[in-house]
């Protein structure tokens, strides 16, 4: 296999909402391409759908609100409760509780997960992509870390 297609294999499965870091760099581990690239190409990969679902979803919610009343009715409650539940949380840990939450490697963690919970409380598209990123680095190191060590381990 090409070499240019195994990166774009390892960048398309980065921009998934299940695979993102925690498949994409075992994967390009896998076809034992350099470690520094795997991590650069799973990174950006990972970054951008945050970005658009920053951008879009405000956008959709919006629209639906203002031609909707069923849909009205539905974001207004779902924002309320959310923002509510998660307040004191979001007051008292800021920044840091987004950028963990995206840095652990874990199933429903991420960086889709973590651009959704920050639009459904409102953190501002300025403060959520850094903060995102910093989750997604970190993420990025704990799982080329676990992976380049399993592969030692098992070779």
């Amino acid at each position: 296999m090409d070499i240019s297609t195994e990166i774009i294999k390892v960048f398309l499965t980065a921009l998934t909402p299940i695979g993102e870091l925690r498949a994409s760099i075992p994967l390009g581990l896998h076809y034992e391409l350099p470690v520094w690239l795997v991590f650069v190409v799973s990174v950006i990969g990972n970054i951008i759908p945050p970005i658009f679902i920053l951008w879009l979803f405000p956008r959709i919610s919006e629209w639906l609100m203002a031609h909707s009343k069923l849909m009205n009715r539905f974001f207004t409650w779902l924002f309320e409760r959310t923002r509510k539940k998660a307040h004191d949380k979001i007051e008292k840990y800021g920044d840091l509780a987004l950028i963990i939450f995206v840095a652990i490697p874990l199933p429903n963690t991420g960086a889709w997960t973590g651009a959704l919970a920050a639009w459904l409380f409102g953190i501002p598209m300025k403060r959520a992509v850094p903060n995102i990123f910093y989750g997604v680095l970190i993420a990025g190191v704990i799982v080329t870390a676990i992976t380049t060590g399993l592969i030692n381990i098992f070779s």
